[in-house]
């Protein structure tokens, strides 16, 4: 009975030991009030907002909103080291990378699991067909790859000791893992490329990174401009085309306040307006050049129709038409009315079916793989293919310095061009903006800003 008595005790001390441990990890339990945000709780405390970010990992999650009356961990504040006493990191110099073999990561989701994995894989084929083809101009490449999926901690990665040694990265393409493959690459001076969307501003502020997506604004901007510049002597037809789910009306809103502001005028009509009233908003002595305040496919086809009724009994009046980069999902279908109408289409990129140069390669990928490209824009293997030309070929040719400013792109792309803008004293950001033209003698050119 004593030895019984003993062991209890010992186990309610050890509870009641853990117990005191677990309460003095916080020093508070917070309830939220109406105004609170997390970086006023983080400030009243004295913590950092990672601080209390790591005491609560719900607020990590992306769509996370602090809510009223909600109970949240306030954690200690670590001991702050003096600059002093931090340690000053130790960069190894690495040889250069114009004298040897160029070390390439690729930290992306290289699985079968969905379709992220899928175009990721898609996208390391075009990458491996590009260090081949790299090889006849004396160019060599040691490539490691890593699957690194949504929901993985890159840091985890990371920790593999060849990662250190990569002269470049290519990933993330999950925005949560930007920061921590940023701030490892900037400690161990490796490039890294972010080559699809991500919302993160981390290029703003890492010297090392090159970001490839550019903001729907920054391209609405672009658009913008290249439509002024180009159309200065036509008269802009404005179709409505009545879908109240398009997203395209802050850039027609735009548009039409900046032809306003230049005493530009022009007209606007309707999808289902009558063929005379329809017929009243071309201009009869200037060329007329036409947007729609879409870019769905179904609307897009009647446009079409109308355009093609018009333009029949009235084929002396000159038709433009002006679109969005969806539309280069509908040349399969649309690519004739594209020519007859000489399309103009804004976009960063853009995928030309005619080219012998993409008829090779896309020969190519079926000859290695035994499947056929995804249908899509852009064509993920001819991006992968585009960039590893783009990087290797600039890191072997420029090495560290390596920028790739306009006027010094490496090589010719298949699909894709590039050049990129410092950021402060951050990273680089792709600039390229380009007009792709569908041409009445059915050809396609690249009109680059």
């Amino acid at each position: 009975m004593r030895y019984i008595k003993y062991m209890l005790l010992g186990v309610m001390l050890f509870i009641g030991s853990m117990a005191y441990a677990q309460v003095n990890q916080w020093q508070d339990l917070y309830k939220v009030k109406k105004k609170d945000t997390m970086y006023s709780i983080a400030k009243k405390y004295g913590i950092t907002l990672d601080e209390l970010k790591n005491a609560n990992p719900e607020m990590k999650k992306e769509d996370y909103n602090l809510k009223k009356g909600e109970t949240i961990f306030i954690p200690f504040a670590k001991p702050q080291v003096q600059e002093s006493q931090k340690p000053i990191p130790v960069i190894a110099v690495k040889p250069d990378v114009r004298n040897r073999e160029i070390r390439v990561g690729i930290m992306l989701p290289l699985h079968d699991v969905d379709g992220d994995g899928r175009r990721m894989v898609e996208y390391y084929r075009g990458f491996l067909l590009a260090v081949e083809d790299m090889k006849a101009q004396g160019i060599s490449a040691e490539i490691h790859t890593w699957n690194v999926p949504a929901d993985a901690d890159i840091r985890q990665t990371l920790l593999n000791p060849e990662a250190k040694n990569l002269d470049i990265i290519f990933g993330p393409l999950y925005t949560p893992q930007v920061k921590a493959l940023g701030d490892f690459c900037a400690q161990n001076d490796i490039r890294m490329v972010i080559p699809f969307s991500i919302a993160s501003d981390e290029v703003t502020r890492n010297p090392n990174i090159f970001q490839v997506y550019q903001t729907g604004s920054k391209l609405n901007n672009d658009a913008i401009q290249a439509f002024l510049e180009h159309f200065k002597s036509c008269h802009p037809v404005f179709i409505d085309c009545n879908d109240k789910n398009s997203t395209k009306g802050v850039f027609t809103f735009s548009l039409r306040n900046q032809l306003e502001q230049k005493g530009i005028k022009y007209s606007i009509t309707n999808l289902e307006s009558s063929e005379e009233m329809f017929a009243k908003a071309f201009s009869r002595t200037q060329p007329n050049v036409v947007v729609l305040n879409t870019s769905r496919s179904p609307e897009l086809n009647i446009a079409f129709q109308k355009l093609n009724g018009f333009k029949a009994n009235n084929p002396q009046v000159g038709i433009s038409m002006f679109g969005y980069t969806e539309w280069l999902m509908y040349t399969k279908y649309d690519l004739d009315n594209f020519y007859a109408f000489d399309t103009y289409i804004p976009t960063t990129f853009y995928y030309n079916p005619m080219s012998w140069k993409t008829q090779q390669l896309e020969k190519k990928f079926y000859q290695w793989f035994g499947v056929e490209m995804q249908y899509a824009i852009p064509r993920f293997a001819l991006t992968g293919y585009d960039q590893a030309q783009f990087f290797l070929q600039g890191l072997h040719k420029y090495g560290k310095e390596f920028k790739g400013e306009k006027g010094r792109a490496p090589s010719t792309p298949v699909q894709t061009q590039y050049y990129f803008v410092r950021q402060g004293n951050g990273g680089m950001q792709n600039e390229l903006f380009q007009l792709i033209h569908y041409k009445h003698n059915k050809t396609i050119e690249s009109l680059t800003y």
